[in-house]
């Protein structure tokens, strides 16, 4: 196989075959993010197409946001069941199955079924837990700094995809733009069958930085429920109150980014009277500076208290959106919110897989991370639809922003909380 020959090239070279399952999973992850951002591009469109409102086409976009978090713990147990590579290849086969059946659709429930069900659903089956999973069963080392670069996928997809699908859709429709993004992930799709495998040990490896001279056996598959498993997973983490602290950091990390700044910004830009492709570039902006601070903040987490990142993370992400409204939506008082906000848009994601990693071990974290990813998507759902509501209602999406703003504020001061937290103790075999 290929996987083969290119590890035992790399060996030659003292490469190790764990920064090739970055890259791979990177690229899956860069085309997913195009695929998540592309809706916040054709709000408008559909607007204008079909006459369907805000609110309905934000209801489609909660319901998938939703879906793609509760998905996540359920994830979890299917890529520890079925390996990596199936599950991420199912996962793809069925969000372009959806985009697909999309490019037909002509009333708002087929939006709300595709869109919403099948694609959060289809998104949800890897979701930040692939990226996890490679980052603690490939690496013993660089974990945080690999979690950041995977999480800066969705920055980079933002970068190269929402002003090429804006641009594509101003000149030729919102299906040729949705084509497009099907035949990208059919590439990835064929990456990840060349090159992703589930264990080191595949390949006769130990995980990067462990030190040990034979390759780790693949613990013994479980072959009990995947619910059983999730909910099992569930019940133990919530008896201790770390998990509901991060719980909620996360949801408050949904509402104030995916939910709203990725689904409205453009949409609201719109309104204050700028032009779409100028808006979708403001998003690859922030793509630009979010994908530099995630990857620091990786870095930064192997080397200092995560708690206290989380609290500058959050409250200076808090601020950018108080002060939004109040930049007059100018050159310059956009390019500031576009820095401040990029630098840590997803920079809170190291931090928090770190800390689930030291409060329920390595072996159960891309599960608990699971669960904690649910709040983080339940916010991002409440908020696209709230924002939604809130331009449909009061001709305005500014209400939404400040709310936002004075949760991520709130973030910031309970997590410091988490230092009076004891580590669990591993779960009886």
């Amino acid at each position: 196989m290929i996987s083969n020959r290119l590890a035992a090239s790399l060996g030659r070279r003292n490469l190790h075959y764990g920064w090739v399952m970055v890259g791979v999973t990177f690229f899956a992850a860069l085309i997913s993010a195009g695929t998540v951002g592309a809706p916040g591009v054709f709000i408008v469109p559909l607007q204008k197409e079909f006459g369907w409102s805000t609110a309905e086409i934000s209801s489609a976009l909660s319901i998938r946001f939703i879906l793609f978090g509760l998905m996540a713990p359920f994830a979890a147990a299917l890529l520890n069941r079925y390996g990596l590579r199936n599950v991420t290849l199912t996962a793809q086969l069925i969000v372009v199955s959806a985009l697909v059946a999309s490019l037909g659709m002509t009333e708002v429930w087929q939006l709300v079924a595709l869109w919403g069900v099948v694609i959060g659903i289809g998104t949800g089956m890897t979701a930040l837990v692939l990226g996890a999973t490679i980052a603690t069963r490939w690496f013993a080392a660089r974990r945080g700094l690999v979690v950041g670069i995977m999480t800066a996928s969705v920055a980079t997809g933002q970068l190269v995809f929402l002003p090429l699908l804006a641009s594509l859709t101003e000149r030729f429709g919102w299906r040729l733009a949705l084509g497009f993004v099907c035949i990208m992930l059919g590439v990835s799709a064929l990456a990840v069958l060349l090159m992703m495998r589930d264990r080191p040990s595949d390949l006769g490896l130990r995980p990067f930085g462990d030190k040990g001279t034979e390759p780790l056996p693949a613990p013994p598959v479980s072959h009990g429920s995947i619910t059983a498993v999730a909910l099992g997973t569930l019940r133990d983490a919530s008896k201790s109150s770390a998990f509901w602290i991060l719980f909620a950091t996360f949801f408050v990390c949904g509402a104030s980014t995916n939910g709203l700044v990725q689904v409205h910004l453009i949409p609201m830009c719109l309104d204050f009277g700028i032009p779409q492709v100028k808006a979708a570039s403001l998003l690859a902006a922030m793509g630009i500076f979010d994908f530099f601070g995630t990857i620091m903040s990786g870095w930064l987490s192997d080397r200092y208290d995560n708690r206290y990142l989380l609290f500058w993370y959050y409250g200076l992400r808090g601020l950018s959106l108080i002060f939004l409204p109040f930049s007059d939506f100018s050159f310059y008082g956009l390019s500031v919110f576009a820095m401040f906000y990029g630098l840590d848009w997803i920079a809170t994601v190291p931090p928090t897989v770190r800390l689930t990693a030291q409060k329920f071990g390595p072996e159960r974290a891309n599960l608990v991370f699971g669960w904690i990813f649910a709040g983080h998507q339940l916010g991002a759902g409440t908020a696209a639809f709230g924002a939604g509501l809130s331009r449909t209602l009061l001709q305005s999406y500014l209400p939404a922003f400040f709310i936002a703003g004075a949760l991520c504020v709130f973030a910031s001061l309970i997590v410091l909380a988490l230092s009076r937290q004891p580590k669990l103790k591993p779960a009886a075999a």
